[in-house]
């Protein structure tokens, strides 16, 4: 997937929960917390989420401390950008619909 194309709910979920360092459960936690309960990431989506994320550049593995098995992950400047440019293309969207339902009712009132 080329970094211009509209990421999923929960591609958009992970690198924005991303903005600081987080494990795993923390991610998850993020997750569904900024949607409102909508996102719900199972440990297999997630992780295989995080390896695909990772894979591309978008997130970094964080060295494991000694006797630690959590994991951290953090966003790249590649990752960082990706986000940026899908908030401005969810804004776009977000902008035109209003647009367009405004001029919408605009008619309706006119007519």
């Amino acid at each position: 997937m080329p970094d211009s194309m509209a990421l999923t709910e929960s591609t958009y979920y992970i690198l924005l929960s991303l903005l600081s360092p987080q494990h795993g459960y923390g991610i998850m936690q993020k997750t569904e917390e900024m949607s409102g309960g909508r996102v719900r990431l199972a440990a297999g989506t997630l992780y295989g989420a995080l390896n695909a994320l990772s894979d591309k550049g978008w997130i970094l593995p964080l060295p494991v401390e000694d006797g630690s098995r959590r994991k951290e992950y953090a966003l790249t400047e590649k990752g960082r950008g990706v986000l940026i440019k899908e908030i401005a293309r969810l804004r776009e969207l977000a902008d035109n619909g209003a647009r367009a339902l405004k001029e919408e009712v605009q008619w309706k009132i006119e007519e």
